[in-house]
């Protein structure tokens, strides 16, 4: 019962980051509204880490599966991706390491700052 409730609470607060999108004009999609509306709930303790951390934890460990779909798609559209495979393998190539950097610097960053405290 207790997942039951944590499920529940992140469907609900998807589903109102989905509905916040339609009404805020900002090029920003509904689960970055949800994400930021969790964050606050649980800042503001009116949402226990404990009821959501064991059914997000789920959620995070079959993601890879959620993937499936889209790469089968992708290889049914091999034929249309072959023309511009070579700049999408560069945009790829070029933005993984982009995320590698910066994900990186402020891994080292927040260690430094836990150090001189």
């Amino acid at each position: 019962m207790k997942h039951l409730r944590g499920f529940g609470i992140i469907l609900f607060v998807s589903a109102a980051g989905e509905i916040l999108r339609r009404f805020i004009p900002l090029p920003v999609p509904g689960s970055i509204y949800g994400l930021a509306l969790l964050f606050v709930l649980l800042c503001l303790k009116l949402v226990k880490l404990d009821e959501v951390k064991a059914p997000a934890g789920f959620l995070i460990e079959i993601m890879p599966v959620m993937f499936i779909p889209a790469s089968v798609g992708l290889m049914d559209r091999a034929e249309e991706l072959r023309a511009f495979i070579l700049p999408l393998l560069v945009i790829v190539a070029v933005s993984t390491f982009i995320v590698l950097g910066v994900s990186g610097l402020s891994s080292q960053a927040v260690i430094r700052g836990k150090r001189d405290e």
